[in-house]
């Protein structure tokens, strides 16, 4: 059973992958970049800070980099242990796929699936029943993931798998906030 998951991974890679041509490789080495959403970021904290109030928004900020810190570390945890080689590093697939972006550590679980859900989701739970549309934050969350695909540094699974991790994370936080810290906040 895992031989054919594993089939399925890469045989799914290979055809995401080339469904996008050399004319969206800059979109995709763009998009895949962190500093790319940096004005995102500081967005969410404003929004965090002027629907939540001061007091309560930086809690709410405290609380998504504390989880962050949980995440990335959870995040390199997991690819010591697994130690899953990237695609652009596998000789076996790399031949059949773009690829962009060269990374050398390893791959199971995506980080960026991991904290970009992790950020979406907390967000969305802070702040689902001030702003409406904050749901949209998922949009982000899966485009910068499946970036991760097109520059050929992630298998789906690796994206699946940290995208559900992250959420999963998210939840517990949100969880630990109310429980913890909201009641100190006023």
């Amino acid at each position: 059973m895992l031989d054919k998951l594993l089939q399925w991974d890469h045989e799914t890679l290979i055809y995401l992958n080339n469904l996008s041509g050399a004319e969206w490789n800059s979109f995709w080495t763009t998009t895949t970049s962190i500093t790319t959403w940096i004005p995102l970021f500081v967005f969410l904290i404003i929004l965090l800070l002027w629907k939540r109030g001061s007091k309560k928004g930086l809690g709410m900020v405290f609380t998504i980099l504390a989880m962050l810190l949980v995440v990335l570390l959870l995040t390199k945890i997991s690819k010591d242990a697994v130690a899953r080689v990237r695609p652009n590093n596998d000789e076996a697939i790399n031949a059949f796929i773009n690829v962009l972006k060269n990374p050398t550590d390893f791959s199971f679980f995506s980080g960026h699936a991991a904290a970009s859900f992790s950020i979406s989701m907390l967000v969305y739970l802070f702040l689902r029943k001030k702003t409406a549309w904050t749901g949209l934050l998922f949009v982000w969350a899966i485009v910068f993931t499946i970036s991760r695909i097109f520059v050929g540094v992630h298998y789906p699974i690796d994206i699946i798998i940290g995208a559900l991790v992250g959420s999963l994370i998210a939840i517990l936080f949100y969880k630990l906030h109310n429980r913890f810290i909201k009641p100190y906040l006023g």
